[in-house]
């Protein structure tokens, strides 16, 4: 008998009896009182020796990264990896391509490396309430939530999405702005991007305003490059646009580019406003007004969750971090 044959008389999955043959804490007790009550009623011993040897041979915290050119994630790894550094951890990190599944690359990851623990810098809820649970060890979801999942061994740091979109939107109206496009993301349910979309959606209806996604949005990936095509798609259709709120600091300076390219200027022809503060904000020409999300916080209430994670923490947390408008430039009054 193995540990297979637990899981199947316990009712249990693999992943849930192995955290309970290891003592790890993040199992619910009805779970843990089962699967002990099958172990005895069979007669199974776990071997100790294979035991200790998995616990010696695990490796540094990972970290994964979705997506190769978020400046926001390359802003929290260095503070994150500091903070784990005080306390003698180190992290290991991979960078996932957009269209990867990281919690399946984090399930593969696992079976090859077993890390003593995970961050996930971005990614989708909804591929985290399909697989999360074959993942065994502590981890974390940063820049978006997890408290709607129920996996006491996934915890979360994030900020409040939609309010901060909402707080750009009410900056360009303030700023005499009615006419507002909105660049980067996509509308898929439960992303990052569609909280920002619905935030801003919600700013403008509150104004009287209806949102049209057809003439007055236009997705795109989390990059210059796409940043640059996808201004100039929007722009191409909706010549009377006052302003730009790009979802995301990379895609705001792409559209930079692109309405520079058009002979146009920022802030004199169009207004731009971006999201996260990346380091480079403040040095674009003009600097960016744009949402902070800090990363050094980010990174540091990421970091306090998997270390209260891997010294035996039985629940997770699940933290919502200030946001804030950073007037810089890049907006003008009508």
């Amino acid at each position: 008998m193995d540990i297979r044959d637990i899981a199947a008389q316990a009712g249990y999955g693999v992943g849930t009896v192995s955290r309970v043959i290891n003592g790890q804490p993040n199992v619910s007790e009805k779970a843990r009182k089962r699967i002990l009550a099958v172990m005895a009623e069979c007669g199974y011993e776990p071997n100790s020796n294979a035991r200790y040897l998995k616990m010696r041979s695990q490796t540094p915290v990972a970290v994964f990264v979705m997506g190769v050119g978020n400046r926001l994630f390359d802003d929290i790894i260095g503070p994150l990896q500091a903070r784990l550094a005080e306390e003698d951890e180190d992290i290991v990190v991979t960078y996932l391509d957009d269209d990867a599944t990281e919690v399946r690359s984090a399930i593969e990851y696992q079976q090859a490396r077993h890390p003593k623990a995970m961050a996930f810098l971005g990614g989708e809820p909804r591929y985290f309430a399909e697989s999360f649970h074959e993942i065994e060890v502590p981890s974390v979801l940063v820049t978006n939530s997890a408290a709607d999942l129920g996996f006491a061994n996934l915890s979360s740091v994030t900020i409040d999405n939609e309010a901060a979109a909402a707080r750009a939107i009410e900056h360009l109206w303030e700023r005499g702005h009615r006419r507002i496009g909105i660049v980067g993301g996509s509308r898929t349910e439960n992303n990052v991007s569609a909280q920002r979309l619905s935030g801003a959606e919600a700013a403008l209806r509150e104004r009287g305003v209806s949102f049209d996604y057809e003439r007055d949005y236009e997705p795109c990936s989390f990059l210059e490059r796409d940043g640059y095509d996808a201004a100039q798609r929007l722009l191409d259709r909706t010549g009377d646009l006052t302003a730009v709120f790009a979802l995301g600091d990379v895609v705001a300076f792409g559209a930079l580019r692109a309405i520079a390219d058009r002979g146009m200027s920022v802030p004199g022809d169009i207004s731009l406003v971006g999201f996260d503060d990346t380091s480079f904000s403040q040095f674009s020409v003009p600097r960016i007004t744009t949402i902070r999300q800090s990363s050094v916080l980010l990174a540091g209430r990421a970091a306090e969750a998997l270390l209260a994670g891997m010294r035996g923490a039985t629940e997770a947390t699940h933290e919502l971090v200030p946001f804030e408008l950073v007037e810089r430039e890049s907006v003008r009054d009508l």
